[in-house]
């Protein structure tokens, strides 16, 4: 895991005098790492000054070397671009929920109209990426069909195609996935990983669009009923591990993969606040990493118990807080908000 973050000059002057690594690639470096090991048994940890980790691969036995510098490698290289955006400054999606009962926003945008409009605006305020969805996923949320799904939201689709946004579809049926692609969606966004409909990893495979893998523990309805992990970013990091694998053998590539830890989604409070903290542990999958944490109960709940429409200077600390440690890309209600602080932020880390 990379430690002892820094960013602007101070990454740019570290990593020229050899005191730290690029984190994927900049603009953040790493001068610790952590080489944490665990089994069924046991885990152990043993921390390197990032130049010296280096250095130690050469004393390891070959096979551990082998997976040693492949994972170094992904820590440091730089990300590809994603369904056509650079991943080298902060990208903002923009929320748009087609739906009468999302946990912030629900029916403030069934009408397909209205949710266009507020697509273009999000588009004027900042947003890279509009995340269209048509079913809530919120704790409790009730599926919804297929078919009700796509009559929501490919026409949203289809009248912000040429907006200039990119256009993500928020979804876990694979036909959703299908007809919103052939709309204009470049990125699939799956709150299951691709695991909750049998077709969807070959859709998404034949697709070219960009991925977006998300970890869920159970389904909206139960998942927050008594979640549990034995150590919550690491078991993450090892669902990744494994989801890509699978995904790279079905023909979808790593290089269009991009990974949400899924804050919120089977995850207590101290579950979210260990993944947050470990956030970069994830950068050693080499994909971009997606970050939603706007307005999410677990702001109110480290806070005073506020309702979601009044959590927006919680979202802005918890964005900024992924953006230090990492992501690439935030998914957002409140784009204009989010860009301003974004903006003082890169501001102030790149003097």
């Amino acid at each position: 895991m990379p430690e002892g973050l820094l960013s602007g000059e101070a990454a740019w002057a570290a990593v020229k005098a050899g005191r730290a690594l690029p984190l994927a690639g900049g603009p953040l470096a790493f001068t610790q790492i952590e080489l944490i090991q665990r089994d069924a048994r046991k885990r152990a940890a043993a921390g390197f000054a990032a130049p010296d980790f280096e250095r130690s691969l050469r004393r390891q036995p070959a096979a551990m070397r082998r997976r040693l510098e492949a994972l170094l490698d992904r820590l440091t290289a730089r990300r590809p671009r994603f369904a056509g955006l650079a991943m080298d400054r902060p990208r903002i999606m923009g929320i748009i929920n087609v739906t009468p009962d999302s946990f912030s926003d629900g029916g403030q945008f069934l009408d397909a109209g209205r949710a266009i409009e507020h697509g273009r605006r999000l588009v004027e305020a900042g947003a890279g990426i509009l995340d269209i969805g048509g079913e809530s996923t919120r704790p409790g949320a009730e599926p919804v069909s297929a078919a009700e799904e796509i009559r929501r939201v490919v026409p949203v689709i289809q009248g912000l195609h040429k907006s200039g946004a990119v256009i993500s579809i928020d979804t876990r049926h694979s036909s959703v996935m299908a007809a919103a692609v052939e709309a204009g969606a470049s990125i699939i966004n799956d709150v299951t990983a691709l695991t909750g409909d049998p077709e969807s990893l070959g859709v998404a495979a034949r697709s070219r669009a960009g991925v977006v893998l998300m970890h869920m523990q159970g389904e909206p309805r139960t998942m927050q009923a008594n979640p549990r992990y034995r150590e919550a970013a690491l078991d993450l990091y090892d669902y990744f591990a494994a989801q890509i694998e699978t995904a790279e053998t079905a023909g979808l590539p790593r290089r269009r993969i991009a990974i949400d830890p899924g804050i919120g989604f089977g995850k207590s409070v101290a579950h979210n606040q260990d993944i947050l903290h470990r956030l970069a542990l994830l950068q050693g999958l080499g994909c971009p990493v997606l970050l939603g944490v706007s307005r999410k109960s677990f702001i109110a709940k480290l806070s005073r118990g506020e309702d979601a429409s009044h959590r927006l200077a919680g979202s802005l600390a918890a964005a900024l807080w992924g953006l230090r440690t990492g992501a690439q890309m935030i998914r957002v209600h409140d784009v204009a908000e989010t860009a301003q602080a974004v903006a003082v932020w890169q501001a102030l880390a790149s003097p």
